[in-house]
């Protein structure tokens, strides 16, 4: 982890702000001078002006006087990922088997893999199900997330598709080519449709529903 001089001084404003204070406060918290961490220390005169850093000890008091970890820290500055969120993954034929679940119901055993559930950005999008046209596999108040950017898309997907008379479509892609597209509901009340290429705004995969 190699932090910036910027990303240094913008992490500990951001942490004073996360702890409700000025720089000044931060600095008295951890018992350090009250001008330690005032902009006009983060430089020194001259020309051009030389960076100056916070001290190893410095940081290291703001820290525990904060009770923020290094990597809470790295997070601040910008220079960590976001943290991934996984769940155990069986299939359900083996999850009837003996051994994957303790006597509470919960998980246990070796034989569980890992699926990561949708981290957020900005291409990730929140719906909610309307109609039943999707019925079963999807209810009436459902939400789904979307992922815009996920247009990899095959057949057999479910999708959202956004077109450019303003509607917004959740559905099943039953087919796809370089000039149309064709949505399948999963209630057989409704028939395909099928929509040239150029009416199509975005689609993308359904990543995630909660019912």
């Amino acid at each position: 982890m190699s932090l910036s001089h910027a990303q240094i001084w913008s992490a500990i404003d951001s942490l004073a702000r996360r702890e409700g204070l000025s720089a000044s406060a931060l600095a008295l918290r951890a018992g350090l001078d009250a001008t330690s961490f005032n902009p006009s220390k983060r430089f020194s005169p001259g020309d051009p002006p030389r960076a100056r850093w916070p001290s190893t000890e410095s940081l290291t008091r703001v820290l525990a006087a904060t009770g923020l970890s290094l990597a809470g820290f790295a997070a601040l500055a910008g220079d960590a990922p976001p943290p991934r969120t996984s769940v155990p993954l069986l299939g359900l034929a083996q999850a009837g088997e003996d051994g994957f679940f303790d006597d509470a119901g919960l998980p246990t055993g070796d034989g569980w893999d890992q699926t990561d559930l949708p981290q957020p950005r900005d291409s990730l999008l929140g719906l909610r199900i309307n109609g039943d046209s999707m019925m079963p596999l999807y209810r009436e108040g459902d939400r789904i997330i979307v992922d815009r950017e996920a247009t990899d898309v095959r057949k057999g997907d479910r999708v959202v598709v956004r077109t450019t008379g303003g509607e917004t479509l959740a559905k099943a892609l039953t087919a796809i080519s370089a000039a149309t597209v064709t949505l399948g509901s999963i209630n057989p009340a409704y028939p395909p449709r099928t929509l040239p290429r150029r009416d199509i705004l975005w689609m993308g995969r359904i990543l995630w529903v909660s019912q």
